[in-house]
């Protein structure tokens, strides 16, 4: 069982940073790969990102390539989403989850109660 703990959403302007962070205890966490998920008002839950265990691989939504960022470190059993560049679209519940590497919801077993970004004009 991973217990799973997100934290660092709030309220920012459009361009502006945020950084998630998803704390994580139970079982270790260096054996699991990880991911960001957000579900928007009205939408479907998608994908936004997700690291291998030593976090040498990485994978990203297209709409976030090039302005978010995945990193996690194992000693913390934490990992984080640095978020540059925000924009309204962005605006989100963001969840972490843990399983295994991929873009679907299906291969993550556990999950957070996620963060809210809201990003104003």
């Amino acid at each position: 069982q991973v217990h799973l703990v997100e934290s660092g959403g709030g309220l920012v302007q459009t361009g502006g940073s945020l950084r998630l962070s998803c704390a994580a205890s139970g079982r270790a966490f260096g054996t699991y790969p990880m991911g960001w998920f957000r579900r928007a008002p009205g939408k479907e839950r998608e994908f936004v990102a997700a690291i291998s265990t030593s976090g040498g691989r990485t994978s990203y939504a297209v709409s976030v390539q090039g302005r978010f960022t995945i990193s996690r470190d194992n000693a913390k059993s934490t990992v984080y989403l640095q978020m540059n560049s925000l924009k309204p679209e962005d605006t989100a519940l963001y969840y972490c989850a843990a399983g295994s590497f991929g873009s679907s919801a299906n291969f993550y077993a556990y999950w957070g109660q996620g963060t809210q970004v809201t990003v104003s004009l």
